[in-house]
């Protein structure tokens, strides 16, 4: 079909996207608008029965009347050489289903990021009493940005009833169990979605999966791949009773459970960094009494106070070194394997606040050791200022001010004046 025109020469055929069986599906290229589309063909002639075009005609009107950013937007739809055409907008980015395909899968980022965009395209369409019916990785596209959208609208059911008798539509492995009775509803999408969820974090279908009863076992299917809190999420998705089944995707549980187990790791990074800042301040405090005591007696006096403090801060760098560069990221890192990689990323964390609180330390203790330097190092300034006679006659003169080394004190020299005074 590469190269046929439609509409009048509105569409061309650039390739073929891929086929079901509710029709087939083409990339086209709208010379009206300059644009690419998707185009869906039906071919009348072909159906094995009238479900088969009633099917194909709800697709075109229920989209028609739908417009929502993860959804493709309806462009028309026609008949044309005993077939039915849909045309929507062609969603850009790679299938779910490609990316199983070539061994892809989602992290847990990922599939979070799929579960929201799903919660908004399902509260969406749920609303409007449709239901997709046969929500799958085929049907997923995951766009360049990361985002989610919703394809292939052919099995849609737009008026919402639990009892029976409606077409058995949908992927085996993707269907809730209702589906096989001919029944659907609402909690029959989160189904699916929770199953699509699932087959994304393993690389595997539903049916590889391991299994309890009727139902996934999500627990052993996720055991070291996703955290415990996204685990009891799809849990309740793919509770195989409707009735007991989550109505709609809930990720206020993930999203708290996330936040109160990275919190005792936030908690210790700021417990560290307040005791090395009170570890910094002490130091000031100290050297600051020892500058103060400076000149007041013998150097030693005022050395030895820094000496200790030096000292004390480098046993508080090799314990903070120790304690949050290697044990606490031990630890947290092996309970990781437990609870999810959430656990990891605490453990960077902790590493990164680790650095930040050696490094104030370090600052410190380099500024004390220069001080100390400071005191320690002998002066050749001269501590008592006498008058001098020049045996040419020349006028007596005194050491002032400028005459001392530069960095020294002026009170360094005051007990000089006062002894001056006190011999004249």
């Amino acid at each position: 079909m590469d190269g046929e025109a439609l509409r009048g020469g509105r569409y061309v055929v650039t390739r073929s996207l891929g086929a079901g069986a509710q029709g087939s599906t083409f990339e086209a290229v709208d010379k009206k608008e300059g644009r690419l589309v998707a185009v869906k063909r039906f071919d009348v002639r072909d159906a094995k029965e009238w479900k088969d075009v009633e099917l194909a005609e709800r697709e075109a009107r229920v989209l028609a009347r739908l417009a929502h950013p993860k959804l493709p937007a309806y462009i028309e739809h026609f008949e044309e050489g005993g077939r039915l055409y849909l045309v929507m907008e062609k969603i850009e980015g790679e299938s779910l289903a490609e990316r199983l395909r070539r061994g892809g899968r989602l992290d847990e980022a990922g599939v979070l990021r799929l579960l929201r965009d799903a919660s908004d395209a399902l509260a969406y369409l749920h609303g409007r009493g449709v239901v997709h019916r046969d929500l799958k990785p085929g049907n997923v596209i995951r766009r360049e940005d990361g985002s989610f959208a919703f394809v292939d609208f052919g099995a849609v059911r737009d008026r919402m009833r639990k009892e029976g008798g409606s077409t058995v539509v949908g992927t085996f492995g993707y269907m809730a169990p209702e589906q096989f009775q001919g029944r659907a509803e609402p909690a029959s999408d989160v189904y699916a979605v929770g199953a699509t969820a699932v087959s994304m974090l393993t690389g595997k279908q539903p049916e590889e999966l391991p299994h309890r009863g009727l139902g996934i076992d999500v627990r052993a299917a996720l055991r070291g791949i996703a955290g415990p809190a996204l685990t009891r999420t799809l849990e309740r998705m793919l509770e195989p009773d409707p009735e007991k089944r989550a109505g709609r995707i809930e990720l206020s549980t993930v999203r708290r459970e996330e936040r109160d187990r990275e919190q005792p790791a936030e908690q210790s990074i700021r417990k560290e960094a307040r005791r090395a800042r009170r570890a910094a301040r002490r130091a000031r405090r100290e050297a600051a009494r020892a500058m103060r005591h400076r000149g007041r007696g013998p150097r030693p006096t005022g050395f030895l106070p820094l000496f200790f403090v030096l000292i004390a801060l480098s046993v508080a760098r090799v314990a903070l070194s120790v304690a949050l560069s290697v044990v606490v990221p031990a630890v947290l890192v092996a309970l990781s394997l437990v609870f999810g990689p959430a656990l990891r990323e605490a453990a960077r964390a902790v590493t990164r606040g680790g650095r930040r609180a050696y490094d104030a330390i370090d600052a410190e203790a380099r500024s004390l050791a220069e001080r100390a330097a400071s005191i320690d190092a002998p002066t050749d300034a001269p501590t008592d200022a006498r008058r001098i006679r020049v045996d040419d006659g020349a006028p007596r003169a005194r050491l002032g001010s400028e005459d001392r080394e530069e960095n020294e004190p002026e009170e360094d020299a005051r007990p000089s004046k006062r002894g001056r005074n006190g011999g004249a």
